[in-house]
């Protein structure tokens, strides 16, 4: 069973407590040379919570070791000889702020080869150390006091080790194994789900089945992402792993290629029109739950990695319940039993009993401590370190002029919750602003109410770490929020000496909004990126790569389907689809989260087909190669049917990613007129055309290309495979070719659902205006001829150019004229 949220909030309340409290416990009652050295007191309370925010194991504190050895080295090494050359008593605010900003852009700089948590400790220390150093003044020891913060760090290091050790070490590796049971028993009741619902009696009852299938299908996410969020720290708890078998494999790995087969069969199942199945009989149930039980032997021995053999069934066995399947579909509603049975005889095939990928090495150290300071400068990591490195020096300068004994407050919230990415800005800083009020006021409260007793002081921060550990896990506060007002209260309860807590509070409230003012202002500034403009790009770059994906689709040969490369961008575009749905709107337009959301979930259908599809491929191919000279004679017949079923999709992505490119109706028009191309793009009245959306073709179209595809299909089968001893063999072939047609049929609906959903976005930016998608494409396009002549191109490249625009849209019924290397649309 799977631990319950409060229970898990608890556990991680309570050893961070714990931390803080053997932090608090040698600040203020430890010998008198310890507390001399621990100058910085404040930053180990830091530290812990850097470290423990995220519901830390073993693993992730021996990591964090490391990375604060690194990040120290990294940040005071510099800093002493900065301090020992130039004299803490030349200090000003200026020299203050600019040395601060100079060392945070040479640690945010090597962006790609440093851990997060290892660039917030450094640039933590950095603002320590030279603010502390200016505030001190000739009183600073050049040498002594970079070295002292360094012992800070080290102590909120070692509390964190010894409260992940008491009462009993919290494992990583235990958590995955733990994660992984849930995780094989969600596969095996997806599975058994699935298999009953094709098996139903009407459409109602199987619907339901998949319904549920689908609601684990989302547990299995979380669970597959705890397991992914882990897989480092296991690391580090198995050294001898790290050593001898660095490619050590996810545990989550292994279930990843049963996902997609799954996915189909949902897709399948939700695609039937009626119920019950009539080839579903008695062989085919008595198959699916051998499959079943099939699967569930292979699974636990894969979890279990034992070297004993397990007893496999023959293919027979198993797979027996599909060798009456000896013809290819007559009609595409027959398509989705055929599919589904495709995607089941895959469960079997899938080798689970090999070693799956491995996953690679996430920590950025195996190349050296060095490497970082040789990675490879591009742009965007230029970009990041100078936005950082202004940020916090200008939060530095802000908050010394408002209050020099306090001034490090401003930057040091900008320091620890340095983000590698971007971050919706407005959001996390409102959230931040948030959590420090909150924070402070319950510590403010604590004092006041145990002002003289410290030990209770710090029993009253149990019951907030509690609440904090809800907060960082709901959507109203999150992981920002709730690390905020832990260290709001833990700054001001685990502290003595530093004044009033009211005064402290107030002061702390203050430098910290100054810190987050500078870091919005200097985002605004330079370079912003909204999140519903990135998730614009994204989505624009995933069509386009689906589009490659899907014309790559052949039976010889086999293109390259491009789907890690999709995969990353649809997993990119929901995330900024997240971002942008909490982002203030202020004066742009509402984001259509709807629209966006129905696009992902069409792309990731459309992914997993694609895998699917890719199989049957490569099944295909190997059968031709096999016996070219038996498919050499129908293969061009099969390809010119898939090419027309993937022109009928394709030709529409391409015109969904020509359109999401468009800034915006007004913005093309003015570009129209200014290329004398004279156009009325929101009259709505245009030329019909003979290719346009796929939603324009009629249903009998459609069908009619699928048919030809079938029948073609059809022919091919009985061709080759006449021979009795085949039988097994054209079974496969069947499948395969019927699967491949599902897959371009499912592409068509998709496609359809798209259109719909972009349709939508582009009536949402223009409500006065009536939308026609390909009107706006093809001038799109238009358009872009005309830039592409005004970059001077050759003369004859040019005029092949325009010629070959010219006769592909002279198909459509559009003329145009070529007057003075421009294209306009004849009246």
């Amino acid at each position: 069973m799977a631990v319950p949220l409060w229970q898990s909030c608890l556990f991680s309340a309570f050893r961070t407590a714990l931390a803080c409290i053997i932090v608090g416990c040698i600040t203020l009652y430890g010998p008198a040379s310890v507390q001399r050295l621990i100058a910085l007191p404040a930053f180990s309370y830091v530290t812990v919570i850097l470290i423990m925010a995220n519901d830390a194991t073993l693993g992730d504190t021996l990591r964090g070791c490391w990375l604060a050895l690194y990040a120290t080295i990294q940040s005071i090494g510099p800093a002493m000889l900065s301090l020992w050359f130039i004299g803490p008593s030349r200090f000003s605010k200026e020299t203050t702020a600019l040395a601060v900003a100079l060392a945070a852009f040479v640690v945010v700089l090597p962006a790609e080869s440093t851990h997060l948590i290892a660039k917030r400790i450094a640039l933590g220390e950095i603002v320590l150390v030279y603010v502390t150093a200016y505030i001190n003044g000739v009183q600073t020891e050049p040498l002594l006091h970079p070295l002292r913060a360094a012992a800070s760090t080290a102590l909120g290091i070692l509390a964190c080790v010894l409260a992940l050790l008491f009462p009993y070490p919290r494992l990583a590796c235990r958590q995955v194994k733990h994660d992984y049971k849930l995780l094989t028993n969600n596969t095996l009741e997806r599975l058994k789900l699935l298999a009953k619902a094709i098996c139903e009696e009407d459409r109602t009852c199987a619907l339901a089945s998949v319904s549920r299938a689908q609601s684990l299908a989302s547990q299995r996410d979380k669970l597959l992402q705890n397991i992914t969020r882990y897989q480092e720290s296991v690391r580090w708890e198995r050294p001898l792993i790290k050593v001898f078998g660095p490619h050590y494999p996810s545990p989550g790995e292994k279930l990843e290629v049963l996902h997609k087969s799954l996915r189909g069969m949902e897709v399948a199942l939700r695609s039937i029109d009626s119920f019950p199945v009539s080839i579903v009989d008695g062989d085919l149930k008595n198959g699916l739950n051998r499959l079943e039980e099939h699967l569930r032997l292979a699974i636990k021995h894969r979890s279990q990695c034992m070297s004993l053999t397990v007893p496999e069934p023959t293919a027979k066995s198993v797979t027996n319940f599909l060798q009456s399947l000896h013809t290819v579909p007559s009609t595409r509603q027959d398509l989705p039993i055929y599919f589904f049975l495709f995607c089941a005889q895959l469960l079997y095939q899938e080798p689970l009993l090999e070693s799956p990928t491995s996953i690679k090495d996430s920590s950025g150290f195996d190349k050296g401590l060095l490497s970082c300071w040789f990675t490879k400068l591009r742009s965007p990591m230029l970009i990041q370190a100078f936005k950082c490195s202004l940020a916090l020096g200008l939060s530095i300068l802000l908050g010394l002029n408002y209050s020099k004994k306090m001034g490090f407050w401003a930057g040091l919230p900008v320091a620890i919750s340095f983000a590698s990415g971007r971050e919706a800005t407005f959001l996390v800083a409102n959230l931040k602003a948030q959590g420090t009020v909150l924070g402070s006021v319950y510590g403010v409260l604590g004092c006041f109410l145990f002002e003289r007793v410290m030990a209770i002081r710090f029993l009253s921060l149990l019951p907030w770490f509690v609440f904090t550990s809800f907060l960082q896990r709901s959507r109203m506060y999150g992981p920002a929020g709730g690390i905020s007002a832990v260290i709001g209260a833990v700054l001001i309860l685990g502290r003595k000496n530093f004044g009033t807590p009211i005064d402290f509070a107030i002061e702390r409230i203050v430098e910290t909004f100054i810190g987050l003012f500078c870091s919005i202002l200097v985002d605004l500034a330079f370079f912003p990126k909204r999140a519903s403009t990135c998730a614009k790009i994204e989505l624009s770059q995933s069509l386009g790569t689906l589009h490659k994906s899907i014309l790559s689709l052949s039976i010889v040969p086999a293109g390259k389907t491009h789907l890690e490369g999709l995969k990353m961008q649809i997993n990119q575009l929901k995330k900024f689809i997240a971002e942008a749905e909490m982002e203030p709107n202020f004066w742009y337009l509402p984001f259509r989260s709807g629209s966006y959301n129905k696009i992902s979930e069409s792309l990731s259908k459309m992914m997993d087909l694609l895998h699917i599809a890719s199989r049957a491929l490569n099944f295909l191919e190997q059968e031709f190669q096999r016996n070219e000279a038996s498919w050499k004679d129908v293969l061009t017949v099969l390809e010119h049917d898939l090419g027309k079923l993937k022109e009928i999709t394709c030709s529409s992505i391409k015109n969904f990613e020509l359109v999401i490119k468009m800034k915006s109706l007004r913005f093309l028009e003015k570009e129209l007129e200014k290329n004398n191309i004279s156009y009325d793009i929101e009259s709505g009245k245009s030329p019909k055309s003979t290719v346009c959306m796929v939603s324009s073709l009629s249903e009998d179209e459609i069908e009619k290309t699928i048919a030809s595809y079938l029948q073609h299909s059809t022919n091919a089968v009985d061709n080759i495979y006449a021979l009795e001893g085949e039988q097994e063999l054209r079974n496969q072939v069947v499948l395969s070719l019927s699967a491949l047609g599902f897959c371009l049929s499912a592409f068509i609906k998709e496609a359809i659902e798209i259109e719909e959903a972009i349709k939508e976005l582009v009536q949402g930016e223009n409500p006065s205006s009536e939308i026609n998608l390909y009107e706006i494409s093809f001038l799109y396009e238009v358009r872009l001829l005309n830039s592409n002549q005004k970059r001077r191109l050759p003369l004859v490249f040019t005029r092949i150019s325009l010629t070959l625009q010219i006769c592909f849209y002279s198909d459509l019924g559009i003329t145009f004229s070529v007057r003075n290397r421009r294209v306009i649309r004849a009246c």
